[in-house]
């Protein structure tokens, strides 16, 4: 530790997810050092479960690899304490997600006369990324199918495991319907004994996240270091770079020193720190001179349907297997990919159902006649067999209103305001009314009658652009006035995308990644000093 603690690194890596794991390989393959902090623990390849933890006891729900609090969410007024679904050890959140890494529309980075961009478009386009899209489909093992709707899309390895039979009735009864089903795109090699450990920990190195894609080939190299439960309080900086970060670790404060720092501490974490970061030369916190940290908060709305595709279909188990696009775009109007959850819905889940539109209709307060769908759900549950589940995942839009309350005095303490814009509100209703249409030909019910945000994909809150009025980073993903001091999670993205952003942050990680490595080098070939 005293190595590590008083070693000038080429570059710091703060988190250990999709972005910091990613980012910190590729630096490390460059021949950079790079020492990585992490906040949780190492937990190696422990078997433990998804992130919904009941606990609020911190040290327990850390051992578990998840965030030491709850997170504190004022949504539409209204206060609430969530599990936020938010990891905390060598991996982060992705060390537990479904591994589902699906390359952006095109229309979701630029923008045409056919599909306006809400924004404008990104300050770096489809065709600049593609690259790095490609790069990281490598470095995640992605296997699947190419979606037909986009034949010069995804370049990636064909399906390793074969199709459930079931799933491949249901495939072909959406093709006969018009729809245009493709194998899921995976981020795992499904080693023999594969576990399917998708919304769990992966205990094979199968399951390709910040971890195993990341972390363990950086310290291959021999170039790359980690120190796990250490956590960052501030990073010090002046008008121009940062000059070291604030670390505890066992009850002890010090400081660590690099050539450049990574910022890839989640969507969330992120802006937090930042804001706890004020010094005179950021008297609002680092970067934070437009008031723009930890504003334009987005996430995703997951509208998850059940499926009932026949009980002569019906399988031990269940495969993220299927995915489609026919409605990712529709009528001028952003809505999203389609996925299987890999989950069945049985009696349980669909009085789940049951009593979410209950509890929303008017006879909500004549509790008794809540006990009494039981039954229609025991009938339902008989007749109709297991259920698959599929989620839509909706597009969510920047507004400045949505953002990361940060609490000076506890760095463990993550807050945000949210409130479900009218507008989507409005594209939700048209999305629903969609999926209804596309499952038309089977049985078919909606989880939920409220909105589900997915607290899992915090984006947008350190958004980059050209202008430093308008954004926190330059189009290189280097904070506007800081020019050592760089970002690699879902903080920097304008917009939310139709898709699971894990690919998109992997891909400008990685994108990230190769602008340090080149920066450092012009300046060696300048003859300058890269100390300071």
């Amino acid at each position: 530790m005293d190595d590590l603690k008083t070693r000038e690194w080429d570059a710091i890596v703060i988190g250990t997810g999709i972005g910091g794991g990613t980012a910190g390989r590729r630096l490390a393959e460059a021949g950079l050092s790079v020492l990585y902090i992490e906040k949780g623990p190492d937990l190696g390849d422990t078997a433990l479960s998804a992130l919904g933890l009941e606990t609020r006891d911190p040290e327990e729900r850390m051992a578990h690899g998840a965030w030491p609090r709850m997170l504190e969410a004022q949504l539409d007024g209204t206060w609430y304490e969530l599990d936020g679904m938010i990891g905390a050890g060598v991996g982060g959140t992705s060390a537990f997600y479904a591994a589902t890494l699906e390359r952006p529309e095109r229309h979701d980075l630029d923008t045409s006369s056919d599909y306006p961009h809400p924004t404008g478009g990104w300050p770096v386009g489809y065709d600049e990324m593609r690259p790095w899209f490609e790069l990281a489909e490598r470095y995640f093992h992605i296997n699947g199918e190419v979606d037909p709707l986009a034949p010069a899309g995804a370049r990636i390895l064909p399906p390793v495991q074969s199709l459930p039979a079931s799933d491949a009735a249901l495939m072909t009864a959406l093709r006969s319907a018009g729809m245009h089903p493709y194998r899921t795109h995976m981020a795992a090699r499904f080693v023999p004994g594969c576990e399917n450990c998708f919304g769990q920990r992966c205990t094979r190195r199968c399951k390709m996240d910040g971890r195993t894609a990341g972390v363990l080939p950086a310290l291959e190299t021999g170039r790359a270091a980690l120190i796990d439960r250490c956590s960052v309080t501030r990073i010090e900086a002046d008008g121009q770079r940062v000059l070291g970060v604030t670390c505890r670790r066992d009850g002890y404060e010090f400081t660590l020193r690099a050539r450049t720092y990574v910022l890839a501490a989640g969507g969330l974490a992120s802006p937090s720190l930042l804001l706890r970061s004020a010094s005179e030369a950021w008297p609002d916190g680092l970067g934070n001179r437009n008031g723009l940290v930890g504003r334009n908060l987005m996430f995703h709305l997951s509208e998850i349907i059940a499926i009932w595709a026949g009980q002569s279909r019906r399988e031990n188990g269940a495969s993220r297997s299927i995915s489609m696009r026919d409605l990712y775009f529709m009528d001028g109007q952003r809505f999203g990919t389609v996925q299987s959850m890999g989950l069945t819905a049985g009696y349980g889940e669909i009085l789940h159902a049951l009593h979410g539109r209950f509890d929303q209709s008017a006879l909500r307060r004549i509790r008794p006649l809540r006990h009494g769908l039981r039954i229609p759900a025991m009938i339902a549950a008989r007749m109709l067999g297991n259920a698959k589940l599929f989620v839509g995942v909706l597009e969510d839009l920047p507004y400045a209103h949505n953002r990361v309350l940060a609490d000076p005095a506890d760095p463990d303490r993550m807050r945000c305001s949210y409130d479900i814009s009218d507008e989507l509100r409005s594209r939700r209703a048209a999305f629903r009314k969609a999926l209804r249409t596309a499952f038309q030909p089977h049985r078919a019910m909606f989880m939920g009658a409220a909105p589900q945000l997915n607290f899992a994909h915090p984006c947008g809150t350190l958004r980059f652009g050209t202008d430093p009025a308008t954004s926190v980073l330059d189009p290189d993903c280097r904070m506007h006035g800081i020019s050592n001091f760089f970002v690699a999670d879902s903080s920097f993205m304008p917009t939310s995308n139709g898709v699971n952003p894990s690919l998109t942050i992997a891909a400008n990680a990685l994108r990230v990644a190769d602008a340090i490595v080149a920066g450092q080098r012009a300046r060696l070939a300048a003859g300058e000093s890269l100390g300071y």
